[in-house]
């Protein structure tokens, strides 16, 4: 354990340090280096309540999550890379991370016309349907691809990209080709910039297509099914082709893309030999005072990963866009919605009003409405014969029609927000939501385990500025549920002394809950400090097990209770 600690303060006193030592005040002339570093460190206690116990920790309190990362740029060129540290990694993060070194590195040419990368690099193909690459430290997710990128744009308006790489899983060497190869070229072109007749139109017009290949070795491979080996023959390249619009006219925003995938038998699907399709649009229109948002998403058999044998969130090569609302309060998150790339369909809408001052609604100060509503199904599925049952490894798994809705629903939010301004000093947010969640369906759970979970959650948050540097912050939550852990009451009082401190007190009780043993506080004391571009918070207390999602990908929370510093800064 004590070098466990040395190596957790070293590494957190490196990360003051490092600016220092790496800054080159004159390295070359109009050279730059700028970056990003922060530091999770949690120190574990058993807590027999919440089953927390020295076995579920594997032995090892402390634990941290670290990365620094550097860019250097001169001119046209860049370089950068990020060193991380998982010494091991915090609970509820992917035990295979355990360890240190430089995952992302790359060196980067660009002028007006051209743009390349080699090493690793994050890139969208459009909204991503087909290819987006990205990381999320909160979730512990990097997909970033190592390989070469290069950007063109020819003419103004156009702009092709092509890419070559291997996605990034964990620390395995990117020399192991149990990895696919991805390959992909991506063309974009904005009309009202190549013709010229457009150039003063009142509307803006933009076309894209996009294409992506992964290749995977090995054509074979046997399936354990009901007693018996399948051996099956699969397609050693995965092709995606998909195309886009947007079209804005005034306040009017219109974005569609299509995506289509070919049979790619895998885990994930059971090893079924149906193609993919996906369908995600958004209408959005505003004017001061008013905006409206309308999307609709279409996903049927459109899981796509570098390696077909991989269940878990890595190694995905395409996004699949979340409409469903992410919540920032506790327990109007406490049931995120987590895409479900084997079938879903779903429209979400949001209208925003702001009622201006001395008007009949707004009174003296305004009023703001937000009002949402969003609704997941699964899609309508069919058998393939009569002799075949749905989902059946090794055959084409079923069929389905364009939009066809399944009756199973999958996920519902409505909820209504109001701001209001009392007086130069007070300011209130008000917030009601009815959520439906099919807790077997988005967390993988055989049916009828859990159910469907109808939950009535109400929130209060009110702000009382003091000073100009001091405001005092409330929070009262409650959550309504006859089914999972019941009933649920949360309270957060917190404090502000701008631009510098916070301290908060936070508690979520599990009042409702029918086993009376598990009717916990999990309670929070948070502070933090701030200087220039560093921040600093430490907080201890109790964390419910939960799920936390970021457009719509998720992953497990597991109970804990210790002390945790976070410490991020850029230069």
């Amino acid at each position: 354990m004590n070098i466990r600690i040395c190596l957790l303060l070293g590494a957190i006193s490196s990360l003051f340090f490092f600016p220092v030592v790496v800054y080159p005040q004159d390295l070359l002339k109009g050279s730059e280096v700028h970056g990003s570093m922060q530091a999770d460190a949690s120190y574990y206690l058993t807590d027999p309540k919440t089953g927390i116990t020295d076995s579920t920790l594997a032995g090892q309190l402390i634990r941290m999550n670290a990365f620094t990362e550097v860019n250097y740029s001169l001119g046209n060129f860049t370089a950068g890379l990020r060193f991380e540290a998982y010494l091991p990694p915090l609970t509820g993060y992917d035990p295979q991370y355990n360890g240190v070194g430089v995952p992302y590195w790359y060196v980067n040419y660009k002028n007006d016309y051209i743009d390349v990368t080699a090493g690793n690099f994050y890139e969208q193909f459009g909204y991503g349907m087909i290819l987006r690459t990205y990381q999320e430290w909160s979730l512990g997710y990097d997909n970033s691809l190592r390989g070469l990128r290069v950007k063109v744009m020819p003419f103004k308006g156009m702009t092709f990209k092509g890419v070559y790489g291997v996605q990034r899983y964990y620390w395995e060497p990117y020399k192991d080709f149990n990895r696919g190869i991805v390959k992909g070229f991506d063309a974009d072109f904005y009309l009202n910039d190549i013709f010229t007749s457009l150039k003063d139109a009142g509307f803006k017009l933009s076309l894209g297509g996009s294409f992506v290949s992964d290749y995977q070795q090995g054509n074979t491979k046997d399936i354990p099914s009901n007693g018996k080996i399948l051996s099956l023959k699969l397609p050693e390249n995965v092709s995606t082709c998909g195309g886009r619009f947007n079209f804005n006219l005034g306040g009017f925003n219109w974005f569609t893309e299509y995506a289509h995938k070919i049979n790619d038998p895998s885990a994930l699907n059971n090893y079924i030999y149906k193609n993919g399709d996906g369908l995600f649009t958004n209408l959005s229109f505003s004017k001061p005072g008013i905006g409206i948002s309308v999307m609709s998403k279409w996903i049927d058999n459109m899981g796509y990963k570098s390696d077909r044998t991989v269940t878990n969130n890595m190694l995905n090569i395409n996004y699949l866009p979340s409409i469903t609302k992410e919540h920032s309060y506790a327990l109007a998150s406490m049931y995120p919605y987590s895409t479900q790339p084997d079938g879903e369909v779903g429209i979400s809408g949001t209208v925003t009003i702001h009622f201006p001052k001395k008007s009949a609604i707004g009174g003296k100060n305004g009023l703001s409405v937000a009002a949402n509503f969003s609704q997941v199904n699964g899609i309508k599925k069919s058998q393939v014969n009569d002799t075949t049952i749905i989902g059946q490894i090794g055959t084409l798994g079923y069929t389905s029609s364009f939009y066809g809705i399944g009756s199973e629903v999958y996920y519902q939010d409505a909820n209504i927000e109001v701001t209001k301004k009392f007086g130069k000093k007070w300011k209130g947010i008000f917030t009601y939501l009815y959520q439906t969640y099919n807790k077997d369906v988005v967390e993988s759970h055989a049916p009828g385990d859990y159910g469907t979970i109808y939950s009535q959650i109400g929130i209060a948050d009110i702000a009382w500025n003091i000073t100009k540097k001091h405001t005092l912050r409330w929070e009262v939550q409650g959550l309504w549920t006859k089914q999972d852990k019941g009933n649920w009451v949360a309270g957060l009082v917190e404090l502000t002394i701008s631009p510098k401190w916070f301290v908060s007190l936070m508690d979520q009780y599990n009042y409702g809950n029918t086993d009376v043993s598990q009717r916990l506080n999990y309670y929070t004391l948070s502070a933090g400090y701030t200087h220039q571009s560093t921040r600093i918070s430490i907080s201890y207390g109790r964390q419910r097990e939960g799920i936390i999602c970021v457009g719509g990908v998720c992953r497990y929370v597991p109970a804990t209770n210790g002390i945790t510093m976070t410490i991020t800064s850029s230069f």
